[in-house]
């Protein structure tokens, strides 16, 4: 065991002594050391209840044989992060997170890890984490909150945001806005809809890293108590078998997670936090296989913000495994993939069935025949840009209109609420991607701005930044080279036409190459906006977001 190394022999004599002063018994010692790496804190309200799922997890691991011990991993609310400063330290705590728990789980040599993750970047980097420690892990998330109701409706944070737009633009009463201010999150819990950190929480089940339930029973629900026992129990049993994270997520895994990721209807986060999770297990996914899986996988979920239906909806209708069991009846998985239960996929999903076809679409009668999510490819994004096609409009599935540049997320937002966009323009900010912002910031105030004033069907938002999982409408995002490296949005002038065929997978700014030279030849770097600190490091670290936006040490 990992753990021999700091507790048998004479020579760990001193660190006995340190257990010793931490309370531990020579019973304790002898048993593996099992870390649960616990995002709990006090601010974000996907973690609030994390510590509840940390004493479960604790009593499922006493319980199968081992030690737990607890330690921490920071986490950032996207929600509260959006639309200021706050949102540069978002993406870049995911390595933030797998650096520090690859830190502690080596310096104190842990046998296996319960990581404890929920919201956006706490699950990739986790997943990260264990891929890079490689030893026994298994996850359990904080589970999603649940739908809140206004007038009688469903609803989540995504309306809340696009409620702000609808006020600004005089189209909701101040009653009507405090009602969905009260309303909209109404527990604890990952926020109601395919969001990002939803997605990342099923895709954990769909890599085989999660058990059954763990992306969809709601926070609140005493089921999530007992799934946290099981996990910690499982875990020693992983331990006993030596299944490790590599054992788990092969390549099969990451092709399954793209397979369901389209039938979901996920969040374009995906499409940065999968890459940079099978990059630490040594696996590259070029983004091109996201549309050679899509083209033949049915979009079978339109959640929250693509339809009107929840997590928990999902969770009633049968959870992720009756999803693969609806792609699995048309061949569509890897059946023969090794999971943390110590079965493959295929017996894990075996009579999980579709309780609810409202909710989960059977395979022969999908919402669309191609999967949720679009990688799209030409003049203006030449190595790839990404959008959610399930929550676009059909209407904007191809649209030609002239470019309203920005060059920050502020001055877009400014625009819209001064009524500056019209139908038909097609919003370019740029200078917001993983080097330029530096941290890729989510655009979900514009985004919302936009539909809430009423412009969802007719102005589409091109960005070298990112969109929130909670974004709906033609929102094309992570554009690739990114403007701060000289990336192509970098000289897209006012007025100039861009076309966009998401059907086709293209996106083009209607200038010549002779322009698009001469516009190249003219561009010079920007200073960066940061100098200092960890934003800093990150920036003169991190890769294109076609990459994953990982962090890459120059040789």
């Amino acid at each position: 065991m990992n753990s021999d190394s700091v507790k048998k022999g004479v020579q760990t004599a001193p660190q006995r002594s340190l257990f010793n002063a931490l309370g531990m018994t020579k019973e304790e010692m002898e048993k593996p050391l099992v870390g649960i790496v616990s995002s709990y804190n006090e601010i974000v309200p996907g973690h609030m209840n994390i510590d509840k799922i940390v004493e479960a997890v604790k009593l499922g691991v006493a319980m199968a044989g081992g030690t737990p011990v607890v330690f921490p991993a920071i986490a950032v609310c996207d929600g509260i992060a959006m639309g200021h400063k706050g949102m540069k330290y978002s993406l870049v705590t995911r390595d933030l997170i797998c650096d520090s728990t690859e830190c502690m789980a080596t310096a104190h040599a842990f046998d296996a890890l319960v990581m404890v993750p929920n919201c956006d970047k706490n699950v990739p980097g986790l997943l990260m984490a264990a891929a890079r420690l490689n030893i026994p892990t298994v996850f359990v998330s904080g589970g999603p909150m649940l739908a809140g109701k206004v007038q009688g409706c469903k609803t989540s944070l995504s309306s809340m945001f696009e409620a702000v737009g609808s006020y600004t633009a005089g189209k909701m009463s101040e009653e009507e806005f405090n009602e969905f201010q009260e309303k909209a999150c109404p527990t604890c819990g990952s926020c109601s809809g395919m969001y990002t950190a939803n997605s990342m929480n099923c895709l954990t089940e769909v890599l085989g890293m999660g058990l059954q339930g763990n992306g969809t029973i709601p926070a609140v629900y005493s089921e999530r108590i007992r799934l946290a026992k099981h996990a910690g129990m499982q875990v020693m049993e992983m331990l006993r078998k030596n299944i490790r994270p590599r054992d788990i997520m092969t390549e099969k895994a990451f092709y399954n997670a793209l397979t369901v990721d389209m039938a979901l209807g996920c969040s374009t986060n995906s499409m940065l936090h999968l890459p940079a999770i099978a990059h630490e297990c040594g696996i590259e996914i070029n983004l091109d296989i996201a549309n050679e899986i899509s083209s033949k996988t049915p979009n079978l979920c339109h959640l929250a913000p693509a339809g009107h239906t929840y997590i928990e909806q999902l969770n009633e209708a049968g959870g992720v495994y009756a999803v693969m069991n609806e792609l699995n009846k048309k061949h569509l998985l890897n059946t023969d993939c090794i999971t943390v239960t110590g079965k493959t996929v295929g017996e894990n999903i075996a009579n999980c069935v579709n309780k609810n076809p409202d909710v989960i679409r059977p395979i022969d009668n999908p919402y669309s025949q191609t999967g949720g999510i679009a990688v799209l490819r030409g003049n203006l994004a030449p190595d790839t840009c990404v959008v959610k096609r399930s929550a676009v409009a059909p209407e904007m599935m191809k649209h030609e209109g002239p470019a309203k540049v920005f060059d920050c997320e502020e001055d877009a937002i400014a625009a819209i609420n001064g009524g500056k966009i019209v139908a038909g323009d097609v919003v370019v900010i740029r200078y917001e991607g993983p080097k330029g912002g530096p941290g890729m910031r989510e655009m979900l105030n514009p985004t919302s701005a936009i539909v809430g004033r009423g412009l969802g069907n007719s102005v589409a938002l091109i960005t070298d930044g990112r969109f929130s999982g909670a974004t709906r409408g033609a929102a094309i995002g992570h554009v690739s080279p990114e403007a701060a490296v000289g990336g192509p949005i970098a000289f897209v002038k006012d007025g100039d036409i861009i076309s966009i065929d998401i059907n086709a997978n293209s996106v083009n700014v209607k200038i010549s190459d002779d322009e698009m030279a001469k516009r190249r030849a003219e561009w010079k770097p920007r200073e960066p906006k940061i100098t200092t600190g960890y934003l800093a490091r990150y920036a003169s670290l991190v890769t294109s977001a076609n990459r994953g936006a990982i962090l890459e040490v120059k040789k």
